[in-house]
């Protein structure tokens, strides 16, 4: 299953604003960098899925006022992995066969063997393919957008689920 940014998706209240001061970002009396923070819930619904989070960053880089900085994109969960590439439903069914392709649901894994772990979740398949993807993501923030390329987008893999899951995004604003 592919969503493309779901409604359900929804931010936490965000956090207070951390103002960075003392050289060297404090000039003449005047903050030229902040940070901020909020949590993201994403709920998924099928065993792996694909999920559009790009309008959900551009928004909490708007509330966060940030029109020139950074964007940290983080995820909390082992199994759940952050991405860039292009939003096309094919791409995104090659994509899911892929990561099926090279970290099986099917094969014999230590992670899964009640001998050798003591997780009976039997995902060791799960964990394995979010290795390939990673965890995190940043961005540059220019006149108030993300900065990416005409066809990229922020995807997120759910490889586990369906659960409820959660993203940081930390945004640092200069100037």
């Amino acid at each position: 299953m592919t969503s493309d940014s779901g409604s359900s998706i929804s931010f936490a209240s965000s956090s207070p604003e951390t103002v960075l001061s003392g050289s060297p970002f404090e000039s003449e009396g005047h903050t030229v960098a902040r940070a901020t923070h909020r949590t993201l819930t994403v709920p998924t619904s099928t065993r792996i899925e694909l999920i559009n989070l790009t309008r959900h960053v551009q928004d909490a880089v708007k509330a966060a006022q940030t029109r020139e900085g950074l964007v940290l994109v983080s995820s909390l969960h082992t199994t759940f992995a952050l991405m860039v590439n292009e939003w096309q439903p094919a791409l995104l069914e090659d994509i899911k066969a892929m990561l099926g392709a090279l970290a099986p649901i099917d094969r014999a894994y230590h992670h899964n063997d009640p001998k050798q772990s003591d997780r009976d979740r039997e995902n060791a398949h799960s964990h394995l393919q979010a290795t390939l993807l990673g965890h995190s993501l940043s961005f540059g923030v220019t006149g108030g957008r993300l900065v990416l390329g005409q066809f990229q987008a922020i995807i997120a893999a759910e490889l586990d689920g369906p659960r409820e899951r959660q993203l940081t995004v930390q945004t640092f604003s200069f100037a």
